[in-house]
């Protein structure tokens, strides 16, 4: 049985474990009940997308990088990130989607939340987190078959006067044309 965290006050580490334990359980019991969406958000082309917050490390100005000989021209290269290798790949070159003129202080690269497969994505611009109500959502973009997006499409959200596609850096990740980037 658990002792309350006043009976903890000798033991400052057993203090700490109670209350990440009670923290933990207070964001599970407010997620529970929770109808909202969100996300980061980033842009290709012309087109806005968002990922789950759980999919992407971090996001980053894009590094210096060594082209991989015989790649595909979407795996832009690799890159020392913090001592580990990154590979680097142009998100909308990947599928086939024309882009704007890239603007260097506009681009950025989303680095993948794995442990297994290290990924890092080049986008256009990142706006931040977004977050997305029930209200918000909308079922008719992400129905698109045609969309080159459409394999990785988890839902769609209309506000702020545009249509945001939620997409899965993991299933992009896990996507044959991904996982062929050196043939």
């Amino acid at each position: 049985m658990a002792r309350p965290p006043e009976a903890l006050c000798d033991d400052p580490f057993a203090l700490l474990e109670a209350l990440e334990a009670a923290l933990r359980r207070s964001r599970q019991d407010a997620a529970a009940g929770e109808q909202n969406w969100s996300g980061l958000a980033f842009r290709v082309g012309d087109t806005w997308l968002v990922t789950p917050r759980g999919e992407v490390r971090e996001s980053i100005m894009p590094p210096v990088l060594t082209r991989v000989p015989g790649a595909r021209p979407w795996l832009l290269g690799l890159a020392n990130v913090r001592g580990n290798l990154l590979p680097v790949t142009d998100l909308g070159g990947l599928l086939g989607v024309r882009l704007h003129e890239r603007k260097a202080r506009e681009n950025r690269v989303l680095v993948l939340n794995s442990d297994t497969v290290p990924a890092g994505f080049l986008v256009d611009e990142v706006a931040g987190h977004r977050q997305f109500s029930s209200a918000d959502q909308s079922q008719a973009p992400a129905g698109d078959a045609a969309s080159p997006w459409a394999p990785f499409v988890l839902s769609a959200f209309a506000r702020e006067g545009r249509t945001w596609l939620a997409i899965s850096l993991h299933r992009v990740a896990g996507s044959d044309t991904f996982v062929h980037a050196g043939t």
